[in-house]
């Protein structure tokens, strides 16, 4: 058994995260204006630390930790050893950290000394002689530390670094590809099916028409994944305090926030490169899309009843989208009409939210709190009517006419549109729906059902039932 001080990196080792990238990302969330004038520091590692810890301080007990190298630091302190905290990042974030779990003596950047790789080591040294101490770390630069220890505690694959070292102790660490695809959200991919709904108005229906949407869908699930990645960055201390976002990847720090940095620049190519490919309306639709979303995970989503509007406006522009890749026409009706009913999706949304918090305290990042249920259920209630009024007057314009001959099934369609309006504001209301409205509404059976009426009624009253039946039974 080892009498000599145990020393612990903090990022990436003690931490399942980095306070350097979490400061960056909350800065961007909170004061981008002074986090990029902060760039200015950057060619001193130090003082930009010090810089960006000043602007974001982080919620230390929070953060996501290595259990096995909290038990390891205990086992340490049972046994009499000295157990040092040793990080690159700044002292300011470190002493809390450091007084968090115990550790006797600290070692960090104070904005004029950047402690890393061969800085740290010669510090350790000083103060405790070659191969005086013990080292856990999990990068490469953490090499330098490591010649000068006693023994190498490694936390996962420490980029390959390992391999140089003779009989290292190994603890799990790294990430997993099924945690990253999570953060990429792909059960949300399902709301892109709102591509199709110019293709079904149009009653488009051909191959070509419909592998360009598939196209269009594959270049908006790219765009959302890539601003899912963003938002959970630049929410990560909110999702903390969230009863279920406070398992998402990086919020968990199951994905490393560089990873995560990786994935999204490569997804925002994809899907520009997507876009693009298919036409260059598609691809403005798709970059003023991600721009929305941006603003909108880095600002809007925290002003009240701005939000709303704004989710509306994303839903929307799905239409769009599906319209630029189909090169359909989609009739201002059809954006005027489905434009009040994403609105009222995005009242059952925050109505959800507030139904299920823990208390009446405000939403971690938004401007909302239970008091508010009664304006929201009041603004779902007007979209709704809005929708049905909308819908009723489109049954009269030319276009309807020529598109659906038989005009009072419009009518009647009315019925089953209005019954799953209800029902979504009913369950958003009372907190029994998904955090999302349009996932919930693509799994909720009796939901589904009103939808296909609705479906049904319409291709009955452009007289495509019977078009398709003589064209099976000839």
């Amino acid at each position: 058994m080892s009498d000599k001080p145990l020393v612990v990196d903090a990022d990436g080792t003690l931490l399942r995260t980095d306070m350097l990238l979490e400061c960056a990302w909350k800065g961007l969330g909170t004061d981008p204006q002074g986090t990029l004038r902060a760039i200015r520091h950057l060619p001193d590692r130090a003082a930009f630390k010090a810089a960006l810890a000043r602007i974001a301080p982080l919620r230390i007990d929070l953060l996501p930790v290595h259990e096995e190298i909290v038990a390891l630091v205990e086992q340490a302190k049972a046994q009499g050893r000295e157990v040092v905290l040793a990080s690159a990042s700044d002292r300011s974030l470190v002493d809390p950290l450091a007084q968090r779990f115990g550790f006797d003596r600290v070692f960090a950047s104070d904005g004029g000394k950047n402690l890393k790789g061969a800085a740290k080591a010669r510090a350790l040294v000083d103060a405790y002689g070659e191969q005086g101490f013990d080292y856990a770390g999990n990068d490469a630069s953490d090499m330098e530390i490591w010649r000068h220890a006693d023994r190498a505690i490694v936390v996962g694959r420490a980029a390959g670094a390992v391999h140089k070292l003779d009989d290292p102790v190994r603890i799990a660490g790294g990430w997993s590809p099924r945690a990253l695809i999570k953060a990429l959200r792909p059960h949300q991919w399902v709301k892109n099916v709102l591509l199709f709904l110019p293709m079904i108005a149009a009653h488009a229906f051909h191959f070509d028409t419909f592998l360009r949407v598939c196209l269009g869908i594959v270049a908006f699930s790219a765009a959302a994944s890539t601003i899912y990645i963003v938002n959970d960055l630049l929410d990560i201390e909110a999702d903390r305090l969230h009863a279920t976002k406070k398992r998402r990847p990086f919020a968990a720090g199951t994905v490393p926030i560089p990873v995560g940095m990786a994935a999204c620049l490569l997804l925002a190519i994809v899907a520009l490169g997507v876009g693009a490919a298919l036409s260059w309306q598609m691809f403005g639709v798709v970059a003023f899309y991600m721009a929305l979303s941006l603003a909108y995970s880095m600002r809007l989503k925290r002003l009240r009843w701005i939000d709303i509007a704004t989710l509306a406006s994303l839903y929307t522009l799905r239409v769009v989208a599906g319209a630029a890749a189909s090169e359909v026409y989609a009739s201002v009706f059809m954006l005027i009409f489905i434009f009040p009913i994403f609105l009222t999706l995005g009242c059952v949304k925050r109505m959800t939210e507030l139904a299920l918090a823990a208390d009446d305290k405000p939403l971690p990042g938004r401007g909302y709190a239970r008091g508010d249920r009664g304006d929201l259920l009041n603004m779902a209630v007007l979209g709704m009517v809005g929708a049905l009024v909308i819908f009723f007057l489109y049954s009269w314009s030319d276009q309807a006419r020529i598109l659906y001959p038989d005009q009072w099934l419009l009518w009647v369609a009315l019925l089953p549109i209005a019954a799953w309006l209800y029902r979504m504001i009913r369950l958003g209301y009372f907190g029994k729906q998904d955090y999302d409205p349009i996932v919930f509404a693509l799994r909720d059976i009796r939901g589904i059902g009103y939808l296909l009426i609705t479906l049904s009624l319409m291709f009955y009253a452009a007289g495509l039932w019977t078009e398709w039946y003589f064209r099976l039974v000839g």
